[in-house]
């Protein structure tokens, strides 16, 4: 489906007293989630529908992918201090991965990536996209995340298009990367069953991603995963080996777990971790520099939910040595959920979004020491 520019302002919020009030709808609740002392959640924008993945461009305008509408939105700040929500295109096929490169803004939609240039100049009016490469277009797992990473390279993951199969000559199950204008893809990492969030570690610079396990093996089977790419090529199991040490009873024969690279931590089985990210700032105390952030979307088939969440696992070097709740309370007591976390974001002064696609909302995550 080819995108159509369809820009237009969608509502403006106030900012106040930390809340953000839309015209058209309260703000989310974030009265019953938890963290740790001397942090703060609210919401920064209460209305985005189906809020997905985002990214920064230089001035400060903030863009949002979408998990259904076909939609990706801006948010920019205007000199009274209000936040306005503009649209950028309509009629994109799942534009989940958004990116921002060279003053340009990348959207993946499932089966092509675009890019609209100069795109802060023009966010009243965006230009016509151009076509910067084609992916593959089974739906099954095809959420794409897109991100640049420190080589000036494009990386999309491009997820298995089943529960579980071996169709990794095919290219899926992989995480690749190409030059900005498509050409130049290669292979970064394979047996990856579906990963909907990466990043890059702030020393190293090695790839960082999660990754959501298979379903039908029961509750607590198998862990969903945060991974580390050590080296070009590298095979994370998928579909003979999950977790590193589960052998699929389906497709145990296609490979020796011993061949597989496992997770630098296991998550929690079908927590369904999306957006993962190393924080640099300096807002929050200092023993969160350089550690991982992940959001936890949540379990869509579990007897008993878990996730819906914000996770941090907290590293020694590249080993991690704890795995514990930052965020929590989307999942309340009896089961119901008011959010589901989907990507993080920092900004400049140390904060760090959440984007919502249940809630709709981005919400900001603040530390204070009094």
């Amino acid at each position: 489906m080819r995108p159509l520019s369809a820009p237009g302002v969608v509502s403006t919020f106030a900012i106040a007293a930390g809340l953000s009030f839309g015209t058209a709808r309260a703000a989310p609740a974030v009265d019953g989630l938890t963290l740790p002392p001397g942090f703060h959640i609210a919401p920064w924008v209460a209305e985005i529908p189906n809020a997905r993945s985002m990214a920064r461009a230089d001035g400060g305008t903030v863009f949002v992918g979408t998990s259904k509408g076909g939609v990706v939105y801006a948010v920019r700040a205007n000199a009274d201090g209000a936040r306005e929500v503009l649209t950028i295109a309509r009629g994109l096929d799942m534009p989940n991965g958004v990116a921002v490169h060279h003053g340009a803004l990348y959207v993946a939609e499932m089966a092509k990536i675009w890019r609209y240039d100069d795109i802060e100049s023009r966010l009243d009016a965006p230009p016509k996209p151009v076509l910067v490469a084609e992916l593959p277009s089974e739906r099954h797992h095809g959420w794409r995340y897109i991100a640049f990473g420190p080589d000036g390279k494009l990386y999309v993951s491009i997820g298995a298009p089943c529960n579980v199969c071996d169709r990794g000559k095919e290219g899926f199950a992989t995480i690749v990367r190409m030059n900005p204008d498509g050409s130049g893809r290669e292979v970064v990492a394979r047996g990856v069953r579906n990963s909907v969030g990466f990043t890059w570690h702030p020393v190293t610079h090695e790839l960082w991603f999660t990754d959501n396990g298979r379903d039908l093996l029961g509750d607590d089977v198998p862990p969903c995963e945060l991974n580390r790419v050590s080296r070009v090529g590298e095979n994370f199991g998928f579909p003979f080996c999950h977790a590193g040490r589960i052998v699929d009873p389906q497709f145990g024969y296609a490979g020796r777990c011993a061949e597989a690279t496992p997770p630098v931590q296991a998550l929690g089985p079908h927590v369904a971790p999306l957006g993962v990210h190393f924080y640099t700032g300096t807002q929050f105390p200092a023993g969160y520099r350089n550690q991982v952030f992940i959001a936890e979307h949540g379990s869509w088939n579990r007897s008993q939910r878990i996730g819906y969440r914000i996770t941090l696992v907290r590293l020694d070097g590249n080993r991690a040595v704890s795995y514990t709740p930052f965020v929590s309370g989307w999942l309340r007591p009896d089961g119901s959920v008011t959010g589901r976390p989907v990507d993080l974001l920092e900004l400049p002064d140390g904060s760090l979004l959440v984007s919502d696609d249940k809630a709709g909302a981005i919400y900001r995550i603040s530390h204070s020491a009094s």
